[in-house]
């Protein structure tokens, strides 16, 4: 039950990322919880989410770099 919570949680965090690209900090910030929970319930970690939280992390350090 907890996954498909997690699961819906994060189909709704992507949507919200392709509508509302300016919270992008917020985002990345959710999804990373969202990955620590599923790291946490001993899930495997969906690669995309993944990809997504180490893009916006290196996005995050340029940004705060300049």
């Amino acid at each position: 039950m907890a996954f498909e919570n997690i699961k819906i949680a994060i189909e709704m965090l992507m949507d919200q990322a392709s509508e509302t690209p300016e919270d992008a900090h917020q985002i990345y910030e959710e999804v990373r919880e969202k990955l620590a929970e599923l790291k946490g319930l001993g899930l495997p970690l969906p690669a995309d989410l993944v990809a997504l939280e180490q893009k916006l992390e290196a996005e995050f350090k340029s940004e705060t770099r300049d």
